[in-house]
């Protein structure tokens, strides 16, 4: 399971004139110009006041880290296998750094005047709230790593030894591999006046040492600063006849711990800790004043590891007044200071998991079927006949990759448009594009710089694709282009341009397709397929778009429409009949859309809502949402599909998009959600991508209102229901192989 955005799962770069995501309430089309006397307080169109926002919504940071204590409880689970609940350690060790690099840095930024902090109270008492809730997180996590995880691995034959572990073989090879490797590549650093204290770099290993005596010129310099080098790996495996059974590890932090005396020779070493400081990592371009966004944002990323510092983590054993000369050199107060029992670096531990190959301590093998109808069929041909829908993982992304590959390859086509949001660092479909332009074909190609974390390997590929002769555009500055839609054009019988599409809801990267749910539809559809076209002559263009029949595109109208379509379901309610609402997306925050589903509630309409991670909105309260219901799945895949369901009066009407209910997605990006047109397709994704979901009983948690998560489990003669495993049973090929 990736990160939770994990994989994700990403530093934004953020405009002068960004606002919050969820900060001031915007007045747009959207929004509902009178009230009814039905219509609860949350849908009247005065601006709410602090009071009323607190009443009616839910606190966005607070949602987010309850999403991470639901993916710390896959790690409780005791029915899943052992390096599975470790890597669940490790995605909440990483969803953690996110949420510091990006939301709590955020925070602070917009909370600082002159580099003081604001003495607003409601301000305060949030970042109290927020560093409560993440120091339990984390004591928990290791609470989980050294009392359940570690022992159990270590009763299979998986020791993760700490120095004093270590016998006296396995002591002399460490020594040998720190002389050797480590060694040599560290640097050690003095605190003087002609030393002061070092960079450090974002997220990295570093140790703070106390000395006692003279140096080497006779000065008491009594703090001295080690960076543990980057390239070396954090997990060490030891020869396999040192270790008396099984196979044995150690971390790169323990190998330098024991032997950090070693570094100062004629100095006692009288304390020391590890330490590692996360920082801001959002990226800053001034909009009025950059001429090429591409050699900007080259100049924010050699800043971006050196940005304000958030969180210190150090040693549980770290003395206090080493702590306290951290948080000073780092201008951090206390409440953001975390003592840790084990490595500062969680996700590091990540690496034990690439070394075990045991079977056993996996989840069972799982790959998606071959769709045997498409596998000798040209592909154009066939849809030319009919739309393709494909449900990843759980059918494979290769169908995906084949259609840009025979488009690069087809003497028939003349031109290819993509857009690319996140791909990777290798890529297939990227090298498709590049063979695509090599050969003639018109290539063009929307790379987004400003995709969090993965800027620098955009800006890789934008590099190579412009040398094979591709058209790069780099998207719209102040706007994140994440649409995700592909387009082919092809020359057919009697000269005719035939347009045909893939839209998606995920990612254009092969690796997150295995672990990410997405739906993608893959069409001829002459009119959808013309205005996948007409978005991306409005991107290179930056032309005013044309009136969309079939498309919904942010920031344009997305969020109109939208409310126009939760609006008819409550008209639809209020004169007697059903209205439906289900939708499925990663985070809903939004403030007119919540009061547009409050006002659909109010009337009647019955509304599911799955919402993986961050919801603000308030379900089930009388008089505001007690038709509302909201559940997340949390599983072995990282749901990731958005789906859009409106029952509207039996014509089911289903877009799939790449937008959540979000302010961000809604006015801040470049999105698309799209119709799934045909009967037969609808229906895949009612019984694919919304019901198992709605009858899970065993990867579910249901949100009160008052923002807390209970997880649904079976009741009386219920039988256990799990919507990815059935989902894999039927589309894929899981082993049942004894997986204990």
């Amino acid at each position: 399971m990736p990160n939770q955005e994990v994989n994700p799962s990403t530093a934004n770069i953020v405009t002068k004139k960004t606002t919050r995501e969820d900060g001031a309430v915007i007045t747009n089309s959207g929004e509902q110009k009178k009230s009814s006397k039905n219509t609860p307080l949350a849908t009247t169109q005065a601006a709410p006041t602090e009071l009323s926002r607190s009443v009616i919504f839910l606190d966005r940071e607070m949602s987010q880290i309850a999403f991470n204590w639901r993916v710390l409880a896959q790690a409780e689970d005791r029915t899943i296998p052992l390096l599975e609940r470790l890597k669940y350690l490790c995605i909440v060790g990483s969803n953690l750094d996110e949420f510091f690099e990006v939301r709590v840095a955020s925070l602070l930024a917009q909370n600082t005047v002159d580099g003081e902090l604001v003495q607003h109270p409601n301000f305060q008492a949030s970042l109290k709230r927020i560093s409560t809730e993440c120091h339990q997180l984390a004591q928990r996590q290791y609470e989980l790593l050294n009392q359940e995880i570690l022992p159990q691995l270590s009763k299979k034959g998986i020791n993760l030894l700490r120095h004093s572990e270590r016998n006296e073989a396995q002591r002399a090879w460490v020594k040998q591999y720190f002389e050797r490797e480590v060694r040599p590549l560290l640097t050690p650093i003095g605190l003087d006046p002609a030393h002061p204290f070092p960079q450090v770099v974002n997220k990295s290993l570093n140790f703070i040492v106390s000395l006692a005596g003279k140096d080497a010129f006779g000065r008491g310099t009594g703090i001295a600063i080690v960076k543990a080098p980057r390239v070396l790996p954090r997990i060490i495996r030891l020869p396999d006849e040192l270790s008396e059974k099984g196979m044995s590890f150690c971390l790169l932090s323990s190998v330098i711990h024991s032997h950090i005396a070693d570094l100062f020779n004629g100095r006692e070493v009288i304390n020391y800790s590890q330490f590692r400081v996360t920082r801001d990592s959002d990226l800053w371009v001034d909009e009025e004043e950059v001429k090429n966004l591409r050699q900007a944002l080259q100049g924010e990323l050699q800043t971006r590891q050196f940005g304000a510092a958030v969180r210190l983590e150090v040693a549980k054993n770290c003395p206090d007044d080493l702590a306290r000369f951290l948080l000073e050199q780092f201008s951090l107060s206390e409440d953001r200071l975390y003592p840790v029992d084990g490595p500062v670096n969680m996700v590091r531990l990540g690496e034990l998991v690439d070394h075990v190959k045991q079977a056993n301590l996996r989840f069972p093998p799982f790959s998606p079927k071959a769709i045997a109808k498409y596998s000798h069929t040209d592909i154009f041909t066939l849809l030319r006949k009919q739309d393709i829908l494909l449900h990843h993982p759980f059918q494979p992304f290769q169908t995906v990759i084949d259609f840009i590959r025979s488009a690069s390859l087809d003497p028939s086509v003349v031109a290819i448009k993509q857009t690319i949001y996140r791909t990777g660092m290798n890529s297939d479909l990227m090298e498709s594009l590049i063979t695509a332009a090599r050969l003639g074909k018109e290539v063009t190609v929307i790379v987004e710089l400003m995709a969090r974390f993965d800027e620098e390997a955009n800006i890789n590929w934008a590099d190579k694709l412009q040398r094979a002769g591709a058209q790069v555009v780099y998207g719209v500055v102040g706007l994140k282009t994440h649409a995700k839609l592909a387009l082919v054009i092809r020359r057919e019988e009697g000269g005719i341009l035939r347009h045909y599409a893939h839209l998606g809801t995920g990612n254009y990267h092969p690796s997150t397709t295995r672990f990410y749910t997405d739906f993608g539809l893959l069409t001829a559809h002459p009119a959808m397929a013309a205005e996948v076209n007409e978005v991306f002559i409005h991107l290179t263009g930056l032309t005013k778009p044309k009136k969309l029949d079939y498309l919904w595109l942010a920031p344009f109208a997305l969020q109109p429409q939208l409310i126009k379509a939760i609006r008819n379901e409550a008209r639809i309610a209020r004169e007697g009949r059903p209205g439906r609402i289900i939708a499925k997306m990663n985070s809903l925050s939004d403030e007119s859309v919540i009061r547009a589903l409050y006002a659909a509630s109010a009337d009647g309409v019955k509304i599911d809502l799955i919402i993986r991670g961050a919801c603000t909105l308030r379900p089930g309260v009388p008089g505001l949402s007690e038709n509302i219901r909201v559940r997340s799945i949390i599983g072995r895949f990282l749901e990731h599909s958005r789906i859009y369901y409106f029952r509207n009066d039996l014509a089911h009407d289903i877009y799939l998009a790449s937008a959540d209910w979000m302010n961000r997605n809604l006015f801040r990006r470049i999105e698309v959600a799209f119709p799934v047109l045909d009967k037969s397709l609808k229906k895949r994704i009612l019984a694919e991508g919304l019901d198992p979901y709605l009858k899970d009983n065993m990867n579910a948690w249901v949100l009160d209102s008052n923002g807390h998560y209970e997880r649904k489990k079976a009741r009386g003669q219920q039988a256990n229901f799990c919507a990815q495993q059935y989902l894999m049973q039927q589309l894929g090929s899981l082993s049942t192989a004894d997986n204990e």
